[in-house]
């Protein structure tokens, strides 16, 4: 079984948890208040800016060049691609500069991002891996449920957009080189540093849920 699998495996209950998430189920159906999802994108672009400097951190620890290429595209792609998801809703919602300048980060957020990034900064590029797969492989998973189940989701005038984009090929590859990457910086590894692995993965898929909830929780 290739590590990824294993990791997926350990973290299976939580990841199902998200696609029954008040808040997961309200994109898919539509019904989810605007103002959480407002609350949610301007969150979320905060956080883009700390998950890109991580894969930032992965290009500078990476033990070779094909490692280090995956990580620079990886950060080109969230920066070029993932938050011109975000640009269009924040057009939609009228979230001007000033207002991301001034925002400040939900201590779920950044007790997230600060996680992630002190992998980054101590640890090396499998455990980076590790750090960033529950968000990039996650959302893929949940938006292409969606398009499985409800498959006129797609079109709804508002979540259409996020679900279109995470359930896209584009984003899908995405997840195919991060998954890869990490197979491969870990082939051979031992039970004990597996197990360290599995370890920042269940934490960050934990981190997710509080996220989820994060949004679900805003009052306005």
């Amino acid at each position: 079984m290739k590590i990824t699998q294993r990791l997926l495996k350990a973290v299976e209950k939580t990841w199902d948890g998200y696609y029954a998430h008040p808040f997961v189920a309200g994109i898919k159906d539509g019904s989810l208040d605007k103002e959480k999802f407002r609350y949610y994108i301007l969150q979320d672009y905060l956080y883009l800016i700390d998950y890109a400097r991580v894969f930032a951190l992965g290009a500078a620890k990476s033990p070779d060049i094909e490692t280090m290429t995956m990580f620079a595209h990886e950060l080109t792609d969230t920066l070029d691609n993932e938050m011109d998801i975000h640009d269009g809703y924040m057009g939609l919602f009228g979230i001007t500069q000033e207002e991301l300048e001034k925002a400040e980060m939900a201590v779920e957020n950044s007790s997230y991002t600060a996680y992630m990034l002190r992998v980054a900064y101590e640890e090396d590029a499998a455990a980076i891996c590790a750090s960033v797969l529950a968000c990039a492989y996650s959302y893929e998973v949940l938006a292409k449920k969606m398009v499985q189940d409800r498959p006129e989701c797609l079109e709804d005038p508002l979540y259409g957009e996020w679900i279109r984009g995470y359930a896209s090929k584009e984003y899908a590859n995405v997840s195919e080189r991060l998954m890869a990457a990490t197979d491969r910086l870990c082939k051979g590894i031992s039970e004990e540093r597996y197990a360290h692995l599995e370890n920042i993965f269940v934490n960050c898929s934990l981190f997710e849920t509080g996220f989820w909830d994060m949004a679900w929780n805003y009052k306005g």
